[in-house]
């Protein structure tokens, strides 16, 4: 489902000359339940990941709010904690590898805000996104390592990078509220009530787009909107893009290279209903 992620981050961070390197044989984080299972083994997934990528003398970047989280506390619980670093590094040492703390980590969107920059996207903007107005969906995980340089209760670096796309942002009252994430799996109805409340707000703003983060995020806003329409009796049809796929269009690559046009919720339409949009469906 999250192909379409994988696509745009590739296209987009080329275009602005990052250099991505997917781990070798990189390992599952452990997700948000593995932690209220084995704590222990939680974060000696999260330090396996977080040793290949100091081993590789790189810094760890997540497109996956949820991975984020994880390896950023591990990170910073075994940083701060030596006898479980050492105790962890005893089992990753049967891998050939070991933690120091030595490598960043990064939520992909980071990468774009604060090491690329807003000036530099905004640089190479070819087709802005004008007339477009977009949600941005922070979820509520992203904010939840709280950094020093973040307002964590009225963040503004999503609407930045949008408004440096062209596109409008939305004042989106519920940018920061939890999709349902697993929830979906064990208590439906209060999971697509959540849903609901995401899309009816989105819609309040404004919004034509809702441009989300983190791919569990984007699976429960867009694959579970007929759902939602049948239990609330509701007519939902609002696309879900990816603030890569957004970007991708603003540079000028084409939508097919980014992912767009496979969603369920078709959004062509709406990025093209402008005239002044219309080479954004081909990527003249």
């Amino acid at each position: 489902m999250a192909r379409s992620y994988h696509l745009s981050a590739l296209e987009t961070t080329r275009a602005l000359g990052v250099e991505l390197e997917e781990l070798e044989d990189w390992n599952c984080c452990g997700a948000t339940a593995y932690f209220h299972v084995d704590e222990l083994l939680a974060y000696t997934l999260c330090a396996r990941n977080l040793a290949m990528a100091e081993q590789a003398q790189l810094n760890l970047v997540a497109p996956c709010s949820g991975c984020y989280k994880n390896m950023y506390f591990a990170r910073a619980r075994l940083h701060d904690d030596s006898d479980l670093a050492e105790h962890i590094n005893s089992a990753l040492a049967e891998d050939n590898l070991r933690f120091t703390g030595g490598t960043r980590v990064l939520h992909l969107i980071e990468v774009f805000v604060r090491e690329v920059g807003l000036p530099e996207i905004k640089a190479k903007v070819t087709r802005p996104l004008k007339g477009l107005r977009v949600a941005p969906y922070y979820g509520c995980q992203i904010l939840r390592p709280r950094k020093d340089y973040e307002d964590i209760e009225r963040p503004r670096f999503f609407e930045d990078l949008l408004a440096a796309t062209g596109a409008e942002p939305a004042d989106f009252p519920l940018k920061l509220r939890c999709c349902g994430g697993a929830l979906i799996i064990t208590n439906r109805q209060a999971a697509l009530s959540m849903v609901r409340n995401l899309l009816e707000s989105a819609l309040k703003a404004g919004a034509a787009v809702i441009a989300t983060a983190c791919p569990l995020c984007q699976v429960n806003l867009e694959c579970y909107q007929k759902q939602v329409n049948r239990e609330f009796n509701t007519g939902f049809s609002v696309p879900i893009l990816y603030f890569t796929q957004l970007i991708g269009l603003a540079l000028g690559i084409a939508p097919e290279r980014l992912g767009v046009g496979s969603e369920l919720v078709e959004v062509m339409p709406i990025i093209a209903g402008g005239a002044e949009n219309e080479a954004l469906l081909t990527g003249r």
